[in-house]
């Protein structure tokens, strides 16, 4: 199925840290499929590495976690926060942190 796939997304705990990585040749992929990891922890995963590293279209998984964390903490603190640039920077920046 991978050749006519258009889109690929990891939405298991593959290539999480501490994790393995989710064994799949990419290389069957068409030039214009685009790969998400729903991963965060590392956001560049092996899939996503493979990915970029053919040129392909790529999403990381910091975007659906900031995304799914806006109502609980608008439930939790009253007030909904806006997902920018500088939050997902934030974020990623702490998530990256050695």
């Amino acid at each position: 199925m991978l050749p006519r796939a258009g889109l690929l997304v990891n939405t298991t705990s593959l290539g999480m840290a501490g994790q393995p990585g989710l064994e799949i040749d990419i290389g069957l992929l068409p030039a214009s499929a685009t790969v998400a990891d729903l991963v965060y922890v590392p956001l560049m995963t092996p899939l996503l590495a493979a990915a970029r590293g053919r040129g392909l279209k790529t999403a990381d998984g910091l975007g659906m976690l900031l995304y799914q964390a806006v109502r609980g903490f608008e439930l939790w603190f009253g007030q909904r926060p806006d997902v920018t640039r500088e939050l997902y920077g934030h974020v990623e920046a702490d998530l990256t942190k050695a």
